[in-house]
């Protein structure tokens, strides 16, 4: 497939995207650009496990949209479902950087670190699309409390189930396309090993991402509504007060680094798988 016609197919399901409201105008226009870049890179096979990741998260921001619990988690929640371009580099960034250094220095490690950054995306997705609808109130992972559902390291037994059934998608269709691919981009022994390489790194992402939703990130408070939020100013209108965490670091630097987590966890198991 040529570079062009890669980066043409991309940009048409980012306007699909976009149009569909998965996506922002800023998100598609990046989702054009990293989209393209694992098409022309990776070829069909990476692209193909890129889809998976984006069309099965985006499918689970729609499912019981109008859920109450949906609807109260987005209160805290800084962003909306439509995800804008900081949210597509901190999902998919890590992802079509591995393809990059795959195409150039062709490596299991490589490899690995793009099945265990989508893993980690996907799992992370999932987690938080089902984990809200938990009856259960979660409780945040460093000390166990109970929180409100949609808090930054907050976990659930629905959540945690997701997000490796997320990570465990990922790995089956990882797999499935290294055996038939012949040699195209994912240099995987079997499904076992796609398996195993997408649910270590997608788990261990989905872990860091929590922890660091509990300890580092930004959590604000808004005094007009007397809920938590993660914006500095409240859908409201009303300027939140930093209660925990580092003011700069929000929920896309988060996801960033559980994208890196799960890529550098991910291409170690698969140099051992």
């Amino acid at each position: 497939m040529s570079f062009l016609l890669s980066y043409l197919l991309a940009a048409a399901i980012g306007y699909l995207a976009y149009r569909a409201r998965a996506l922002s105008k800023s998100g598609a226009v990046v989702a054009c650009v990293v989209g393209g870049t694992v098409f022309a890179f990776g070829g069909w096979a990476a692209a193909l496990l890129l889809v998976t990741f984006f069309a099965s998260s985006s499918l689970l921001s729609f499912f019981k949209a109008g859920h109450p619990a949906k609807h109260r988690a987005s209160e805290t929640f800084d962003k909306g479902g439509r995800r804008d371009a900081a949210q597509v580099v901190a999902n998919g960034g890590v992802a079509a950087l591995a393809v990059l250094l795959f195409y150039f220095f062709p490596s299991a490690f490589f490899s690995g670190a793009f099945v265990g950054a989508l893993a980690a995306a996907t799992a992370d997705t999932w987690a938080t699309e089902v984990g809200i609808l938990s009856k259960r109130r979660p409780r945040l992972i460093t000390t166990g409390a109970q929180v409100r559902a949609g808090t930054s390291g907050a976990i659930s037994l629905l959540g945690s189930a997701a997000a490796l059934a997320g990570a465990l998608l990922i790995g089956l269709v990882a797999g499935l396309l290294g055996r038939f691919s012949e040699g195209g981009y994912f240099p995987v022994g079997s499904i076992v090993a796609a398996v195993g390489t997408a649910l270590i790194g997608g788990a261990t992402g989905s872990i860091a991402d929590s922890l660091m939703g509990a300890m580092v990130q930004a959590s604000y408070y808004c005094p007009a509504c007397d809920k938590p939020t993660e914006s500095k100013v409240h859908k409201c209108g009303t300027r939140t007060s930093l209660t925990r965490g580092v003011g700069w670091i929000n929920n896309d630097l988060v996801n960033l680094a559980a994208t890196v987590t799960g890529a550098l966890v991910g291409g170690a198991v698969a140099l051992v798988l």
